[in-house]
């Protein structure tokens, strides 16, 4: 299917009833190449609870064997996971699965601990022996396989050890990769920190793109990485995948969520093919990728949901009163510690900072709140701010908040309001 942009947007100006009919046409033609067990990939979110209820209108018999496959990250926001179990008991018919980050196969080391390893076979003389002839570190376990006995005590003694079985936890990752900050176009490398300072330091096959080594330099001063995607959320879906031998994924996304969901239904359409290695791998059967939704569009969402009475999050009935008293509701679910889109007003972890303030405060105080003021301070160029005055820790406290941007200094918030805060739920 190749159609331009401007089709698109003529596909998402068509009725509610046009939009139904073309769903249900996608889903059916993503049953009708299923040889094994379909899936559907459910967040909680109003999106996916859509497309689930579409199925079961729609396909009552087919939605008998459709696997649901909840992604619990362990950051869900509490109403969420409340909402998706609530769904599994009335919806469910035994065959919803929540997929939980995996666990570590092995013992590793936090990132620390790498660092004081690294730092010593730098002093003494024996960098070379975990780097490859290019600069660029051979593996995490070559480098902490060299820590010699005496940091070894040391590193058992700090707690600085992930033991075996450790859960691949939100916090696992920001440990080895970094904190979710700015956009997935702004975070390029991938590998664990460890891996990204022995690149910055050593690698002689760095680019003289000016954007690269501009972004080589943040990367220096800032950790911050998009890591926890993969981690938390496309590891544990397609482990489970794999056990259920599911060979069809139904996915609530829409096109007009971002430019690249565009890009992807124009080129794609509603259903594409691809691999995965229970299936036998690109020598195998294909494994398929279902939008139904893709021409719909956030309007389109909640007007199903009213016509047909679903039932939705309590999260979407959050928000603010902002100063000239209208009200800002959440407009999309995810990860509770989410902070990719903090270029933005009004971005993920602004508004969790009014709804749900001891949620925001824990990822604040962890070190999320530090990586924030060091890209700020990154990306000013020197211009001087009251980042530069305080501690990260100490601006947890001061209002106007200086966190929910980072593109500019926020001099003017009069949103924050203590009284009007009536959900206080602990962290998931």
């Amino acid at each position: 299917m190749f159609i331009s942009y401007r089709d698109l947007r003529q596909e998402q100006g068509r009725d509610l009833d046009y939009k139904i009919s073309t769903a249900v046409s996608a889903i059916k033609s993503a049953y009708n190449v299923c040889r094994r067990r379909a899936a559907i990939a459910f967040s909680a979110g109003k999106d996916s609870t859509v497309l689930w209820h579409l199925i079961m209108t729609h396909f009552p018999v087919e939605a008998k064997r459709t696997v649901i496959n909840y992604g619990n990250t362990g950051v869900e926001y509490p109403e969420c996971v409340k909402f998706a179990r609530m769904l599994k008991k009335d919806w469910g018919r035994g065959n919803f699965y929540e997929a939980m980050p995996c666990r570590t196969e092995e013992e590793g080391l936090k990132y620390a601990a790498q660092r004081q390893i690294l730092d010593f076979l730098v002093r003494t003389d024996r960098i070379h022996e975990i780097l490859k002839p290019d600069g660029k570190l051979k593996s995490t376990r070559a480098l902490e396989a060299l820590c010699p006995p005496h940091m070894r005590k040391e590193i058992e003694e700090a707690g600085l050890i992930w033991p075996a079985g450790t859960r691949k936890s939100y916090w696992w990752c920001v440990d080895q990769y970094g904190f979710p900050l700015l956009g997935k176009a702004a975070s390029k490398l991938k590998a664990r920190r460890i891996n990204i300072d022995c690149f910055l330091r050593f690698s002689k096959s760095q680019s003289e793109d000016k954007k690269l080594l501009s972004y080589y330099e943040l990367l220096k001063q800032c950790k911050f990485s998009q890591a926890c995607c993969d981690v938390l959320k496309k590891e544990p879906s397609e482990r489970l995948q794999a056990e259920l031998d599911v060979d069809v994924i139904f996915k609530g996304l829409m096109a007009a969520e971002s430019r690249p969901r565009q890009t992807n239904f124009i080129t794609r359409g509603y259903l594409f093919k691809s691999h995965r290695p229970h299936l036998g791998g690109e020598n195998g059967d294909p494994f398929w990728h279902s939008n139904p939704l893709s021409i719909w569009t956030d309007d389109d969402i909640w007007a199903y949901i009213k016509r047909f009475n679903v039932p939705y999050s309590t999260l979407y009935d959050m928000g603010f009163k902002d100063k000239d008293g209208a009200y800002h509701k959440i407009k999309r679910n995810g990860c509770m510690g989410c902070g990719t889109d903090l270029l933005y007003p009004n971005n993920h972890m602004a508004m969790l900072r009014r709804t749900h303030p001891k949620q925001w405060m824990t990822f604040m105080s962890k070190g999320m709140a530090a990586e924030i003021q060091n890209i700020q301070i990154a990306k000013r160029n020197g211009q001087i701010s009251i980042m530069d005055v305080y501690d990260a820790n100490d601006l947890l406290e001061i209002r106007p908040c200086a966190f929910d941007r980072i593109d500019r200094l926020v001099w003017e918030d009069e949103t924050w309001d203590d009284e009007a805060h009536d959900f206080d739920p602990e962290v998931a």
